[in-house]
């Protein structure tokens, strides 16, 4: 059976379609449909609640301790997999957090928890940022502790054990030193692989307390006389490796998630209210919708809102990337986190909390920091084997070597070496670190990807569709051209124009006014103004009867022809100005394009990629405008319901496409396209429907955009690749394979610092992220 579902969850948020658990791009069409017809009848799309046809599907986000590597994810991940009602599972052991949608039907967010507390876990339904900190700290403060206590026993049981032979009771020191090693700094390990053993699995810990247990005890024996020879200083110094790597991991791993903590750290945390005529200074939780907020300068803006009273130039590159402070007035909204720079502003609150951009920004980053990347699926299949393979291959190596002829002291070694150097947490952590630190420094430039597939996916574009007015142009019509032609005087023809102008309520008009304005042209009175259907517009200016609006058929000679093919040959609308039926200027209109459009369309031709540019305005002015953003491929004439078709005409011919677009009619080309890139400054649907969302509507982000995709995949791939060779080669040289032809053996302490830098590895590859030029 099909399920439809459609989600509301904050401005960026997106619908989907299950279909036997799979995502389908018709989800989003339908999704978009929906969307539209609202807009379209008037009805607001905040509040939109959720709609189903046979249940009430809901996803959450809870914050998991306690994990000690990628085995414990997925553990957590099988156990909820079989709870009823649960639909899909993604368990992030890099953040700490699980996304779980489920059933509300059939079970609820306590069942959920319960079902981790079960398994050993630590649960929190939400992401408590806070709360989140403060966990993160105190396990990095544990670990440090733990690794000091450690150090402090193994270091000196180390040089007793390997230089100090004959010192006296050397066996007996070695004993005390090791065992609180063995049992209290390494407890964990033994808890962990406990847990495992009670939901019948194995994880790193496993691997752990076997190989350090074998050795230690085999200590034990030796103290007994039983054996000739002791590891006590081997077990305890393998403990305080892993314990090291732990602890770096956990500080590599607070790292990745800086995107958030730093865009949480933007909000204020208090604000001046006016309440009853005088000013309050009250923690910004307690500010509500309506409050009239003052704002001095210097301070940062603490709610989404609307100048009532004063301006100011106002800094907004934390929330949209653009360095260049906006100026702000009356009317004018404002976002919450924004730095009003000088001016003093009174701004009514629109938008608290939870609603304001910034709060969603962070929701957006944290569900694609959680999300699943289908490359995942094979680090998830290799982890669900690995400890167990690992194990058996620990055992064959013990018995082969006897079975050479070794001793038993050296089979032993072997097999712990084997143990201690596998590492299941380098797997899992390769996907998830790079996801989470590509994704935060998208939302730190700017650009909010809303999921891993669209990372996943970015590398595989090759055909990219611009949408053209408010994308590859402005989106508002300017003047261009004020051409006064012979015997008119310049600032005479602007005054007339700007006169007549002033009466409609047309764009061009408004171009045409806002130009006369800009050149401090004087307004004159009019008198018995009309529009002209089709035409434009005529009135009495003093004694002289004006016209303006488009080329009449007199105009056909003379100067003024070759003027006017001119203009429109360059995709401008063309209007005259007349004067008592006499031509005294030309006027060109266009909507211009984007500073940055021609340095994107070059960019993403660096990268491979063929651009096009889809319009409804005619062939002309679409290959004028084409002209200059550098596009050689043009889609025009296009009606708006038509432009999704045009996105299958490419797909159809085995191309897969991104859609660039600001505005409701494009929703639908967003949908369908393989990447859906939405410009900020567009509508509410072209937002929920892209898969990509531009805050600063800078056509620069895309080639950005592709290109922080793609380093992100490298980086996973690297990822994956060095943990895959480490594991590979390192557990057979573990083994011991290359000790009959070459003589070499791992030592189990090396094997174990080896174990304990390679997830830290992995983590700092990711790190380097930050380092890419986009």
């Amino acid at each position: 059976m099909k399920t439809i579902e459609i989600k509301r969850r904050g401005k960026f948020s997106r619908g989907v379609e299950t279909l036997k658990g799979n995502t389908v791009r018709a989800g989003r069409m339908k999704y978009v449909s929906t969307l539209l017809s609202r807009c379209w009848s008037g009805t607001p799309l905040m509040g939109m609640k959720t709609v189903e046809n046979t249940r009430e599907i809901k996803r959450t986000q809870i914050s998991i301790s306690g994990m000690h590597c990628a085995s414990c994810a997925s553990l957590i991940s099988k156990a909820l997999q079989k709870t009823q009602g649960v639909k899909s599972v993604n368990v992030n052991y890099a953040a700490a957090k699980a996304s779980v949608e489920f059933d509300e039907k059939k079970t609820d967010e306590k069942k959920i928890i319960e079902v981790i507390k079960s398994r050993g876990y630590s649960a929190l339904v939400g992401v408590d940022h806070e709360h989140e900190s403060l966990v993160r700290e105190r396990e990095i403060i544990e670990l440090r502790n733990l690794l000091v206590f450690a150090a402090a026993l193994s270091l000196p049981a180390f040089l007793l054990g390997m230089f100090l032979m004959e010192f006296p009771y050397r066996s007996l020191l070695l004993f005390l030193l090791a065992t609180p090693v063995q049992f209290i700094a390494g407890r964990g390990f033994y808890l962990g692989a406990l847990s495992a053993l009670k939901n019948r699995t194995a994880s790193m810990d496993t691997l752990i307390a076997i190989g350090t247990s074998a050795a230690y005890f085999y200590s034990i024996a030796f103290l007994f006389g039983l054996v000739e020879e002791q590891y006590f200083e081997t077990a305890a110094v393998l403990i305080t490796l892993v314990i090291l790597g732990k602890y770096l991991e956990a500080r590599a791993k607070g790292r990745t998630s800086q995107a958030i903590r730093k865009l949480m750290g933007l909000a204020p945390k208090h604000a001046i209210v006016i309440r009853a005529g005088r000013e309050m200074k009250v923690p910004i939780s307690e500010v509500r919708v309506g409050d009239i907020v003052l704002v001095k300068p210097g301070e940062k803006i603490p709610v989404d809102g609307i100048v009532l009273e004063g301006k100011s130039a106002v800094d907004e590159s934390m929330i949209t990337g653009e360095s260049v402070p906006a100026d702000k007035s009356k009317g004018m909204k404002v976002v919450g986190a924004s730095i009003n720079k000088n001016g003093v502003l009174r701004i009514k609150a629109m938008k608290i909390g939870k609603d304001t951009v910034l709060s969603q920004i962070v929701k957006l980053v944290e569900e694609a920091q959680g999300s699943r990347a289908d490359i995942q699926r094979f680090a998830d299949a290799i982890s669900a084997v690995f400890v167990p393979v690992v194990v058996a291959i620990a055992i064959l190596s013990l018995a082969v070597w006897i079975m050479l002829g070794q001793t038993f002291s050296f089979a032993l070694l072997t097999a712990v070496s084997v143990l201690v150097i596998a590492c299941p947490c380098a797997l899992g952590l390769a996907t998830p670190t790079a996801i989470m630190v590509g994704t935060g420094i998208g939302a730190q430039r700017g650009i909010l990807i809303k999921n891993a597939e669209t990372l996943e996916n970015m590398h595989k574009i090759n055909a990219l569709i611009f949408d053209k007015t408010g994308t590859i142009t402005e989106g508002k019509m300017n003047v261009t051209d004020f051409v006064p032609l012979e015997g008119a005087h310049d600032a005479t023809a602007l005054s007339l124009a700007y006169s007549v102008e002033a009466n409609s309520e047309h764009p061009l008009a408004d171009a045409i006014v806002n130009y006369a304005k800009g050149e401090g042209a004087k307004k004159q009175k009019t008198s018995s103004f009309r529009a002209v259907p089709g035409h434009g517009v005529e009135a009495m200016v003093g004694k002289e009867r004006v016209y303006i609006g488009k080329p009449k058929g007199t105009h056909a000679k003379g100067k003024i022809v070759s003027l006017i093919a001119r203009l429109e040959g360059e995709g401008k609308t063309v209007m005259v100005l007349e004067k008592n039926g006499k031509p005294s200027a030309v006027i060109g209109v266009a909507d211009v394009i984007r500073k940055t459009s021609r340095a994107a369309v070059a960019e993403l031709q660096k990268l491979g990629i063929s651009s096009w540019m889809i319009t409804g305005d005619n062939k002309r002015t679409a290959a004028a405008i084409a002209r200059l953003a550098g596009i050689k491929n043009v889609f025009a004439q296009v009606l708006p319901k038509d432009k999704a078709e045009y996105v299958k005409k490419l797909q159809k011919k085995g191309m897969k496409v991104a859609m660039v677009g600001d505005g409701i009619n494009d929703a639908p080309a967003l949908a369908q396209a393989d990447i859906g890139i939405a410009m900020g400054g567009g509508t509410d649907v072209a937002i929920e429907t892209g898969s990509v969302i531009i805050m600063r509507n800078d056509p620069l982000d895309v080639p950005r955009a592709i290109k922080l995709g793609r380093a992100t995949i490298n980086k996973i791939r690297q990822n994956m690749f060095w943990a895959l060779v480490y594991n590979v080669v390192g557990i057979p040289i573990a083994a011991g394979v290359l000790y009959p032809s070459f003589g070499i053996l791992l030592s189990p302490i090396i094997a174990g610092g080896a174990m304990a830098l390679s997830s830290v590895s992995v983590v700092g590859n990711s790190l380097l992220l930050g380092r890419e030029k986009l």
